[in-house]
């Protein structure tokens, strides 16, 4: 297991009770590099939405707790956001949620000459995703899908 890895592991085992407690979903934490930065981020949720105080009350509560645990080595930036209207499905309860929902599949590797689709989301286990594209069922495996979310109509 990678360091990154462990650290959003530690990361998510000390703010799920937080997130819980107040009623909110968290949706994912991630430690990634960007321009030479660490950020620490953790995406929460609720029903309605979250709003910037709820954010400020989990951050304050979860920036105490690194604070006692102290288990990452770099300097890093901790944030907590909403993980927005175009947010990656990654766990089970994303993909059960958005079931009859219209989404964008992009794929590492072109599959018949393209790499990215759009359909409704019809199906999907620990291995695949299935979605009706123009009244045609396409099955793609998870290893194959570099990105997937709801589709935003406007």
């Amino acid at each position: 297991m990678s360091r990154r890895e462990v650290y959003e592991q530690k990361a998510e085992a000390l703010l799920t009770p937080i997130v819980d407690s107040l009623g909110f979903e968290l949706v994912d934490v991630e430690y990634v590099k960007e321009a030479g930065n660490w950020y620490l981020r953790g995406y929460i949720d609720k029903p309605g939405g979250i709003t910037v105080n709820d954010c400020e009350t989990v951050s304050r509560a979860f920036s105490d707790k690194l604070d006692e645990d102290d288990f990452i080595e770099d300097s890093y930036i901790m944030e907590i956001s909403s993980p927005g209207l175009d947010r990656p499905l990654k766990k089970e309860k994303d993909f059960a949620r958005s079931m009859g929902k219209l989404v964008e599949i992009r794929t590492y590797r072109p599959i018949d000459k393209q790499k990215e689709f759009c359909g409704v989301l019809t199906a999907y286990d620990s291995n695949s995703v299935t979605i009706e594209e123009d009244e045609t069922e396409r099955t793609f495996d998870k290893k194959d899908i570099a990105l997937i979310r709801l589709a935003i109509e406007f």
